[in-house]
């Protein structure tokens, strides 16, 4: 009753059977598969679990007395914290695109630039390259809207600008530092960060590619149209394709509610990978005061908010001598984003409820025997923990840790780097319930669950197994050693 894979099974059937089976709003689903998660670990598990992540013993056997309704409320808190702001924002800014013609004037330039037929290649290169400096849940918050209206100005292919941006931001979250999830893998796994860029770009555009083609077959075998939501109603969409050129606000000035949070965001990245700790970048007092600037700036959630401010100006500058204020363009778009935020953080503590059963040392225990094949291996460690609770980065963190050992094996028949690579193709399976960026898109999209499993989750499968046969045949031809 207190095995792990036990409560991970009985957490499953609750959360997809609550979903699918009895139509459970996904809130109420994942708080009870929550709490009966939390209800059936044992206080001697959370202690363990507590210990493993570095918290003091203190600490650790405080948080295994605490009642199962604070531990899952601070999970869930968790959760909002990392993404609350964002979703909030992300909202104001694509509502506030949509309704001011911004991303209509964008999808429009974008059309002249690579023709109709080209335009989903566009949006699944432009989320990899996106993906890399800037958060997943950005990219896709920034996306999205274009999608939409990419959608209506095209009048097909929804599903297929979804899947694509989600293949490129996905793929790029979990292959190329410096996001968090694979700079970590490089500091533990002792492989250069230049050395693990370029083969996260070139096993990325590999996995990609592959991801396209499944997207092109999945939007021919199951079609999906653009539906209304609070954000972007059809009716207010269509008003605002009909517009001519003129109307609508410059490509520059569109760009800006994008840009502006893209750039500081990049900025602010680059200086944290140049930045050695405890020396200053520069001794001169003014490049000292710009620099902690583009710090402050850089900040995804005051990068965010500032795209938030700059897409409302646009929109106030576009509805400029009408009655209508603002208020009813930003309560709609906080009425779609409100429960966005609940879903996903409801996920999020579902998948700490997940977190804290031990399942992760559970499986590094059943495997730690196994060193032959040492590439499907790091593979397969990494799905099972991915799909057992969740969280990308968590898999890269548990595979890199147990796999770190023989990567610095003198033995080792080609580069630790593939090893790396392996587990962050890995990583990507499979996304389901207890994942936060799985509701994030879902919701964002306005895709269904079942809708969603049956297509947003096959493509990371797809693209996984297609970096895991790339990273064995190169590291066969190019073993690096």
């Amino acid at each position: 009753m207190t095995d792990p894979l036990f409560i991970l099974a009985v957490g499953v059937l609750i959360v997809v059977g609550g979903i699918i089976g009895l139509k459970l709003h996904p809130f109420l689903a994942l708080l009870l598969g929550a709490f009966a998660v939390a209800l059936l670990t044992p206080a001697s598990a959370i202690e363990q679990f507590a210990l493993s992540k570095g918290t003091a013993p203190a600490a650790a056997l405080a948080l295994a007395k605490k009642g199962i309704g604070e531990r899952i409320a601070t999970e869930f808190g968790n959760t909002c914290g990392k993404i609350g702001i964002l979703i909030a924002m992300a909202a104001i800014i694509g509502k506030s695109m949509l309704e001011s013609g911004a991303a209509e004037r964008i999808i429009r330039s974008m059309l002249r630039l690579t023709g109709i037929e080209k335009a989903p290649i566009a949006f699944l290169v432009s989320s990899f390259f996106l993906g890399i400096p800037v958060f997943f849940d950005t990219v896709i918050f920034l996306m999205m809207p274009l999608a939409k209206a990419m959608t209506l100005r095209i009048g097909k292919n929804y599903l297929l600008l979804v899947l694509c941006i989600m293949a490129g931001a996905a793929m790029a979250n979990s292959l190329v530092p410096p996001a968090p999830g694979p700079l970590f893998l490089v500091g533990e796994m002792k492989i250069p960060i230049g050395m693990m860029m370029i083969g996260g770009t070139i096993v990325g555009l590999f996995t990609i590619t592959a991801g396209y083609f499944f997207a092109l077959w999945a939007n021919r075998k199951w079609p999906i149209p653009l539906r209304d939501s609070l954000d972007a109603r059809l009716e207010d969409l269509k008003l605002v394709a009909a517009k001519e050129d003129r109307h609508l606000p410059s490509l520059g000035v569109s760009l800006l509610p994008v840009l502006l949070p893209l750039v500081f965001i990049c900025a602010d990245t680059a200086l944290n990978a140049l930045a050695t700790p405890g020396v200053p970048l520069s001794q001169s007092p003014f490049l000292v005061k710009l620099l902690s600037l583009i710090k402050f700036f850089g900040d995804k959630n005051i990068a965010i908010i500032m795209g938030g401010i700059v897409a409302l100006l646009i929109l106030t500058w576009q509805k400029r001598g009408s009655k209508e204020g603002l208020t009813p363009f930003v309560q709609a778009a906080l009425m779609s984003g409100g429960g966005i935020i609940l879903i996903t953080a409801a996920g999020g503590a579902f998948g700490g409820m997940l977190q804290q059963t031990g399942i992760s040392a559970k499986i590094a225990d059943m495997t730690k025997d196994y060193q032959m094949a040492l590439i499907p291996l790091a593979f397969l460690i990494a799905s099972v923990v991915r799909t057992a609770q969740g969280s990308a980065t968590v898999a890269l963190i548990t595979a890199s840790g147990i796999l770190s050992g023989m990567a610095g094996n003198a033995n080792l028949a080609f580069h630790p780097l593939y090893l790396g690579l392996a587990i962050g193709c890995g990583s990507k399976l499979v996304p389901w319930m207890n994942d936060a960026g799985f509701w994030i898109i879902c919701k964002l999209s306005n895709l269904t669950e079942q809708e969603a499993l049956k297509t947003i989750s096959p493509l990371l499968v797809v693209m996984g197994l297609t970096g895991l046969v790339i990273i064995l045949v190169a590291a066969q031809l190019f073993p690096l050693v």
